[in-house]
C-alpha cells in the first residue's frame, strides 16, 4: 500500500496514520500563571537566568508591556519573552525588539522559535539568551528567513545572595568575592545618587552597544522604569554610574575618561547591590571577555557562572 505525507507549514511530521498536530505558541496571561512560569523557571537556573529575571519584573508591574509565550501548559519546552505588538512600530529598532528565550529542548525548539506570531523576523531583533545551546535554531532561522544574523557571547555573573537563594550549588568557598577589597576613594569628592531620564545621552555616549538615538530612547525608558546609581562629581553631574534593563540585568556601567582609575565603578556595583537585594531582586550582569577591568570589579560583589550571556542581533535581507 502506497502512501504520501503532505507537508503542512506550522505542522509536525507524524507518522501516517495520526492526527497532525498544529504547532502553536500559549500566550500565558494573569499574575497566577506568570507566577507559576517564575516558580518553574527557578528550576532550570542559571541557564534560564536571562528569561528568569524578565519574568520576575513582568510580576512586579511589566513596566516595559512584556508578554510570555510558551509551546504547551504547563509543562513547557521552552518560553519566548517578547513585548506586545504594539510595542513593536520600529521594524528597525532592534532594542525594543528583543526577545528572551530558555529551551529545556535546544535542539527541538526551532519549529516554535519560527512561528511568526511568536518571532517577527521581519524586523531588525534582538534575541538574548544564557543558552549558547540555542545558536544552531537562531542560525538555521536567520538563513529560512533570508537573514544575517551576529552573536556577541560574554561573560556571566550573578551575586553571591542572589546564587545562595536561587542556586546554591553554584557557590562554594573559593568563589565567593570578598568585599573587603573595594579601593578606598575620596568620598568628599562624590556624591551617591540615581541618573536622570536627561542623562541618558551621557549614559548612551559611554554604552558599547549604544551610541545612536534608538539606544537613547531604550535608555530613557531604562531610567523610568527602574533605579539607576550613579557618583556626582564636584560640579554635580554624573561622573559614573550603572543602570538596570527591563530583564533586571544591571548594565551599562561607566565612567567619564577624567574620573576613571580610581576605583568609583566597583563602589557603585557595590551600593547598586546591596540596594537592588533589599528589593528582593535577581541580581546579575554581564561582562566582555576581553574586559578585564570590569570582571575586577564584578569579583567585589559577584560569583562567575557556567553558562555565557548571549545576544543574537539578527537583520532581515
Amino acid at each position: 500500500m502506497e502512501f504520501c505525507v503532505l507537508l503542512v507549514p506550522g505542522y509536525l511530521d507524524l507518522w501516517p496514520g495520526q492526527p497532525k498536530v498544529p504547532a502553536k505558541m500559549i500566550h500565558l496571561q494573569g499574575p497566577q500563571m506568570l507566577k507559576m512560569l517564575e516558580k518553574s523557571l527557578r528550576t532550570s537556573l542559571p541557564e534560564a537566568l536571562k528569561v528568569y529575571g524578565t519574568v520576575f519584573h513582568m510580576n512586579q508591574g511589566n513596566p516595559f508591556n512584556l508578554k510570555a509565550l510558551v509551546d504547551k501548559w504547563p509543562d513547557f519546552e521552552t518560553v519566548v519573552i517578547r513585548p506586545e505588538e504594539q510595542e513593536m512600530t520600529d521594524d528597525l529598532d532592534h532594542y525594543t525588539n528583543t526577545y528572551q528565550i530558555y529551551s529545556k529542548n535546544p535542539k527541538k525548539c526551532q519549529k516554535f522559535l519560527g512561528l511568526p506570531e511568536v518571532i517577527n523576523w521581519k524586523q531588525h531583533l534582538q534575541i538574548q539568551s544564557s543558552q549558547s545551546s540555542l545558536y544552531t535554531a537562531i542560525q538555521n532561522l536567520a538563513a529560512i528567513n533570508s537573514g544575517k544574523v551576529k552573536q556577541t557571547q560574554n561573560i556571566l555573573y550573578a551575586t553571591v545572595k542572589t546564587a545562595k537563594e536561587l542556586m546554591p550549588s553554584m557557590l562554594d568557598a573559593e568563589n565567593v568575592p570578598n568585599s573587603n577589597k573595594l579601593k578606598s576613594i575620596n568620598e568628599e569628592m562624590f556624591t551617591y545618587s540615581s541618573l536622570d531620564v536627561t542623562d541618558a545621552a551621557l549614559v548612551n555616549k559611554f554604552w558599547l552597544f549604544g551610541g545612536n538615538e534608538k539606544s537613547q530612547r531604550f535608555i530613557e525608558r531604562c531610567l523610568q522604569a527602574f533605579p539607576s546609581f550613579c557618583f556626582l562629581g564636584a560640579e554635580g553631574t554624573p561622573v559614573c554610574w550603572s543602570l538596570m534593563d527591563q530583564t533586571g540585568e544591571t548594565r551599562m556601567a561607566a565612567t567619564v575618561p577624567e574620573y576613571r582609575n580610581q576605583g568609583l565603578v566597583a563602589h557603585i556595583l557595590y551600593t547598586q547591590v546591596q540596594a537592588l537585594e533589599k528589593l528582593a531582586f535577581p541580581v546579575y550582569s554581564h561582562v566582555a571577555k576581553d574586559n578585564h577591568f570590569m570582571q575586577r570589579a564584578n569579583k567585589n560583589t559577584s560569583i562567575l557562572l557556567p553558562c555565557d550571556w548571549n545576544q543574537w542581533n539578527y537583520v532581515p535581507l
